[in-house]
């Protein structure tokens, strides 16, 4: 705003307002008695300038804009932590609560999935537990331990959220407010959980169950009948509950919640982090009973979204000295970016369109590639339209 006021501006209006009569030029009196103060007016305006910017949410610095957000009850997302399948062999062999590493970076085992394998935490924080497969090495003596390998990741661990995605989610408090479980808190609560990258939220996702199809009927009735003495324990228990309450028509589709999640780098959420997020929004065992941060009397359910391979044909024509061979890796690259980035826009989009311009435009960026033609996807010469719960995942490419 002040950038045009300079040190030169301010000297020539300060010396505008001396009388001619005096000498004003550069080493007399009057000019070095005003040179040291234009200085210093300079240097308030450039901080002038600074607060100015720093006031307002869409130019302020990192520092200041964690200030502004504080006004709205926003803070940055930490950093998460990494949670990893290990496998340990004798797979009878108990690892709770032992530490391992992989070069300089450290892990704790938390708790068993399966014989012999178990959930593993990155003790550092952020994206580095991501990068850590392969063979662990135990920090204490365990007796009997044979093998202890680290194979899949199940909750991607996270950075300290980006300043600009800070700078959106403060600009979208203003437009809609989250209240008492309608959709924006359900997404703010929802992508607050460390692991989550994205979500869709739909009410009433079973709404194509109409409510008097619950209610028995006289052949479900005798059945009941017929069958309910022949059954004990949890069976017999469930069934009636559930008989008794279609019967006296309890059994209703209204509030009904259906989260969809992608995991924090935009691909398919693993079981864990599903029921992570499951109990966290909405316990099973405690379902629409609000001991989760779902209101009570809403039943959600949490799933991943459906992941659809993207495979590409396509007749290319390369400048002299490039092929497939040396140009595979590029194509590899730029098709997989271009989907990265609709599975990013995935949940702010009804559904997404995998288009057939969109590839031949990057393939044609990579140089070597002199044209391009004949593009199909999944063997089809059109765009793909996916559905609502469906996101794209590259399935590689090759020349007709």
């Amino acid at each position: 705003m002040y950038e045009n006021v300079t040190y030169e501006a301010i000297l020539d209006r300060m010396l505008d307002r001396v009388s001619d009569k005096l000498d004003k030029r550069e080493g007399s009196v009057i000019f070095d008695t005003h040179s040291p103060t234009a200085i210093e007016l300079q240097i308030l305006y450039i901080e002038l300038d600074n607060i100015i910017k720093e006031a307002y949410g869409d130019t302020a610095s990192r520092e200041f804009l964690i200030k502004r957000c504080k006004e709205r009850g926003i803070i940055p997302y930490e950093a998460t932590h990494a949670v990893l399948k290990g496998k340990f062999t004798p797979t009878n062999i108990d690892v709770i609560g032992q530490r391992f590493n992989i070069g300089s970076i450290n892990f704790t085992v938390l708790e068993k999935i399966a014989d012999g394998e178990y959930q593993v935490q990155c003790e550092t924080p952020g994206i580095t537990g991501n990068q850590q497969l392969g063979i662990m090495t135990p920090i204490d003596y365990i007796d009997g331990l044979e093998t202890a390998q680290l194979t899949e990741i199940l909750i991607s661990g996270e950075d300290e959220e980006d300043t600009e995605d800070l700078r959106k989610r403060y600009f979208d408090s203003f437009n809609e407010k989250a209240f008492g479980g309608n959709i924006q808190d359900y997404l703010e609560k929802t992508n607050a959980i460390p692991g989550v990258g994205s979500v869709k939220v739909t009410r009433v996702w079973n709404g194509d169950i109409s409510p008097s199809g619950l209610i028995p009927s006289n052949a479900v009735k005798n059945w009941y009948e017929f069958i309910i003495d022949a059954l004990d324990g949890d069976p017999k228990i469930w069934l009636e509950t559930v008989y008794n309450a279609a019967k006296n028509k309890k059994l209703t589709t209204g509030g009904t919640v259906l989260l969809t999640i992608l995991n924090s780098d935009f691909g398919i959420a693993s079981d864990a982090l599903i029921q992570k997020v499951q109990q966290t929004i909405d316990p099973d065992e405690n379902a629409g009973e609000g001991y989760g941060l779902a209101p009570i009397g809403h039943l959600v359910n949490v799933k991943s979204a459906e992941e659809v391979s993207i495979k590409i044909n396509s007749n290319i024509t390369f400048d002299t000295g490039y092929s497939w061979s040396n140009l595979q890796g590029l194509i590899d690259n730029v098709v997989s970016d271009y989907l990265l980035n609709l599975r990013k826009s995935w949940a702010d989009n009804p559904y997404l369109v995998v288009r057939i311009s969109q590839i031949e435009t990057r393939l044609l960026s990579i140089k070597g590639i002199e044209d391009v033609d004949g593009t199909t996807i999944n063997r089809i010469a059109d765009n793909l339209t996916l559905g609502k719960y469906e996101v794209p995942v590259y399935g590689g490419a090759s020349a007709w």
